[in-house]
């Protein structure tokens, strides 16, 4: 058995295909099936039914289950030999939400992009619920949001803090207090973030610990949709104030003070444990830890 017969059953497996198989593996189809019946000659056992489509057997799918693992243990054997030359280099997926994808990444990857070009980053963009699932099936490298969980498989470090606070728009009759009392909620009508999100979660606590029934007007999934329906005065939001720092700074928001929301989230890195840190990643969370606060805060 070798690591190329396992490539090929996995490839068929996904193609459900000997021709495909062989044409993504560069490979002729009569390759393909000695590949595949030299497996199956050493275990004596049938893997593959080639009926059309080509399906995995019982005792295949198994076997697949196994292959993949082995594979993955090739590619962290590569990795690790990889990481005993200095330069840090590899791939590191990150995953965090869209308000913080466009509001604090765009600063920290310019900067590390520069110093480590070798170091290739991608982004998934996904509701804070998910980012400490992710991070723990291994489909993220690398999570950034709020830090609302303790979780033994998993190691955080705080980056910085955020509010959430209730925004309007300029010409929103609340546009020009300077104070709220927390009843405003009451007959405002809002636009809120959808149940998945830490900040609905925290307004949610607010209501029921205020006893308050709101005026559910809209339920968005991102920060950046709400703040484009608040902007044209559908309704007030309740939204994180990091988001909306460039829009307090433009004008275009109006940010009303609310002493009851006056709590500090901390926003921070999140990554496997017992996971194997390639350079790149051990790389990326030191610059991440060793950078100020004021490095992710935007000033208003």
């Amino acid at each position: 058995m070798n690591i190329s017969q396992l490539e090929t059953l996995i490839t068929i497996s996904k193609t459900m295909s000997f021709r495909k198989a062989g044409e993504l593996l560069n490979l002729t189809q009569p390759a393909v099936s000695a590949q595949i019946k030299s497996l199956e000659d050493e275990f004596n056992t049938v893997l593959v039914d080639r009926n059309q489509p080509v399906t995995l057997t019982d005792r295949g799918q198994v076997f697949l289950e196994h292959a993949e693992r082995m594979l993955d243990i090739v590619d962290e054997l590569k990795q690790k030999l990889s990481d005993l030359d200095e330069t840090p280099q590899g791939r590191i997926v990150l995953g965090t939400t869209t308000s913080i994808a466009i509001q604090i990444l765009p600063r920290v990857l310019s900067y590390f992009q520069d110093q480590f070009p070798l170091i290739k980053t991608s982004i998934q963009s996904l509701p804070s619920a998910q980012i400490y699932t992710q991070v723990e099936n291994g489909l993220v490298d690398i999570g950034i949001g709020y830090l609302t969980e303790r979780n033994p498989n998993l190691s955080t470090s705080v980056l910085y803090y955020d509010t959430f606070e209730l925004v309007v728009s300029p010409s929103h009759p609340l546009a020009k207090k300077k104070h709220a009392a927390v009843d405003v909620l009451r007959s405002t009508p809002l636009i809120l973030l959808s149940p998945d999100t830490v900040g609905r979660r925290f307004t949610e606590a607010v209501f029921k610990k205020y006893n308050i029934e709101p005026n559910v007007v809209m339920e968005l999934s991102s920060s950046e949709e709400v703040k484009r329906m608040v902007e044209i005065d559908l309704g007030a939001a309740i939204i994180s104030k990091q988001s909306v720092a460039q829009e307090l700074r433009q004008g275009t928001l109006r940010m009303i003070p609310l002493s009851e929301l006056e709590v500090s989230h901390p926003v921070g890195v999140i990554y496997k444990s017992s996971r194997y840190l390639n350079s790149a990643m051990h790389q990326f969370l030191s610059d991440l830890k060793g950078m100020p606060e004021t490095q992710f805060i935007s000033s208003e």
